[in-house]
């Protein structure tokens, strides 16, 4: 699927028409913008600190079975609320995770998530904690890494309770521009009113 057909598929979803309502401004604007926001983000994830990161870790985790990613998976899960989270910490250390959260700091707003999946959809690098480890169960890593260079996976507008914003997810493969490989994936959460 183009990234147009998947942008106009959301936009007509219901709780996008329900955005669009609220706010004002027509599908075709709002397509505008998101196929601008999607161009940006593919030129970032590009840079040099998050191909390595993801090929370091590719190779590092090239032994791993589904038992092995299930555990580390349940260790991510049980760090996100205890007092001790050397899993978390570590990941949330590296310069991936720096160079997110920078990003997700200069949108003033914009992106309210990000993170780097590896070929098997275990995190690389986040710009805050996510409630798991392995993406590779969801549409966000399957529709995207899965799928090749060109893929675009858009997650449905919803409106957030906690901020009263309308906030969606946009899902791109990662590619190593010295060969065109697809090395991993990201997902970037919108806070979409602010898009423009």
């Amino acid at each position: 699927m183009s990234l147009k057909s998947t942008i106009m598929a959301a936009v007509c979803a219901l709780s996008m028409s329900s955005f669009i309502g609220v706010h004002a401004v027509s599908a075709n604007e709002y397509e505008a913008e998101l196929m601008a926001f999607a161009g940006d983000v593919k030129g970032w994830i590009s840079d040099p600190v998050v191909i390595d990161a993801i090929k370091a870790q590719n190779a590092e985790n090239a032994g791993l079975g589904q038992a092995d990613i299930d555990a580390l998976d349940a260790q991510w899960r049980a760090e996100t609320s205890a007092a001790s989270r050397p899993m978390i910490d570590e990941v949330l250390a590296n310069d991936l995770s720096k160079f997110l959260m920078q990003k997700s700091e200069e949108s003033e707003g914009l992106m309210t998530e990000i993170f780097v999946m590896d070929n098997k959809g275990l995190n690389v690098g986040q710009s805050g904690v996510t409630s798991d480890y392995w993406q590779g169960d969801e549409a966000k890593w399957q529709q995207t890494y899965s799928v090749g260079p060109d893929a675009v996976h858009f997650g449905e507008v919803e409106l957030d309770e906690s901020t009263q914003t309308y906030q969606s997810q946009l899902s791109l493969p990662v590619v190593d521009p010295a060969d065109g490989s697809v090395v991993g994936a990201v997902t970037v959460g919108i806070n979409v009113e602010l898009l423009q």
